[in-house]
């Protein structure tokens, strides 16, 4: 399944569990379906047409939802650039430096501030993006009932091909999880407030388990999230300290020594050359699945902060549990939900920002 082929192969998901109750005040199904009816659906338009066409365009556009949760909850402040005279803001913090997908959310904003203007929060959109773009990634979702969608798919891929069925079959997709909306956009982005709250590639199990119980996460939320590493690239700044362990040229003691080799052969300058990236799933960075929570037990997590999920019992037990395929995006499912309505901005608090890089 790695490498996105749209081969006629049907995963079947359950979607009983994902829309568990995670409700922030002010955060509703179909928020815009009087204000701006086709705003869901130009979200999912542009964010499906620019994953078809960049298949990293997923990770770029989780790790912007994540990146901005985690920092004064979910109120765009991570796209806000830095104002003349002001503070740097969060995108000029380190761990934000490699942060893409802005342009993606810029051209989503725009299209739908043509339709409505003043009406969708850049926070929502944001939020919306990852979500379509996952759900994208993870493949089609078909109902094991529809028989006539079934019928028609398979119809389509013989007399034209698998290619010609894959425009059919997208339109069957599911979404992973609802997001609820009504988000506003926060006015304050400040760089000294990422670290702290942003857990790093760098963390142990303590530190991890610390910084999502700040956010309202369990252990199993942080396991789910952890799985996210499952699609996207990785600079070599953000885990060549493990192929220096103690700083004599030693390996970290819980990486694999041939996948530190494999590893090393690509990050061999010093300093690490900014352009050079490796999969943070070995197995293959493109389609969201549970290979993630299998490479970790073969000790290949690349990240110092994945290997810490086999330090704990119960984490360890979840990495176990998560390795089953449906397991892992339920919980997932239920995680980023609940992600979503970290610290929101409603009703009368933030604002709409007419662009989602400056405040109005």
């Amino acid at each position: 399944m790695k490498k996105g082929s749209y081969c006629v192969l049907f995963l079947v998901i359950s979607l009983s569990v994902l829309f568990g109750a995670c409700n922030a005040a002010g955060l509703k199904a179909n928020f815009y379906k009087k204000s701006c009816p086709n705003a869901e659906k130009i979200v999912k338009n542009i964010t499906q047409t620019r994953t078809a066409a960049d298949p990293d365009t997923a990770a770029d556009l989780l790790r912007l939802h994540y990146h901005d949760c985690f920092v004064r909850g979910c109120d765009a402040s991570v796209l806000l650039d830095t104002a003349a005279g002001a503070d740097p803001s969060e995108k000029q913090a380190f761990p934000n430096l490699s942060l893409q997908g802005f342009d993606v959310i810029d051209t989503i904003k725009t299209e739908v501030e043509k339709s409505c203007p003043g009406v969708v929060s850049c926070a929502d959109i944001l939020a919306l993006s990852a979500r379509d773009a996952v759900s994208f990634q993870v493949g089609t979702t078909i109902y094991s009932t529809d028989i006539t969608s079934l019928l028609k798919i398979m119809h389509v891929s013989i007399l034209t091909g698998v290619h010609g069925a894959s425009s059919l079959i997208l339109q069957f997709k599911k979404s992973m999880w609802e997001v609820l909306t009504g988000r506003k956009d926060g006015r304050v982005s400040l760089a000294t407030e990422v670290i702290g709250n942003l857990p790093s590639p760098f963390s142990n199990f303590t530190t991890l388990q610390q910084l999502f119980a700040l956010k309202g996460f369990s252990v199993k939320d942080l396991v789910a999230l952890s799985g996210a590493h499952t699609i996207g690239l990785a600079h070599c700044g953000a885990f060549r300290r493990r192929l220096n362990f103690t700083g004599n040229d030693d390996v970290d003691p819980s990486l694999d020594s041939t996948y530190a080799q494999t590893l090393r052969s690509k990050c061999s300058t010093s300093p690490p050359d900014p352009t050079t990236t490796v999969e943070m799933d070995p197995a293959g960075s493109v389609n969201f699945d549970s290979d993630y929570f299998l490479i970790l037990t073969q000790n290949k997590g690349l990240f110092q902060s994945d290997a810490a999920l086999l330090t704990n019992s119960a984490s360890a037990k979840l990495v176990r549990q998560f390795q089953r395929q449906k397991n892992f995006l339920d919980q997932f499912a239920l995680s980023m939900k609940k992600m979503g309505a970290v610290e929101v901005l409603t009703d009368r608090a933030g604002e709409i920002r007419k662009q989602c890089r400056v405040v109005n």
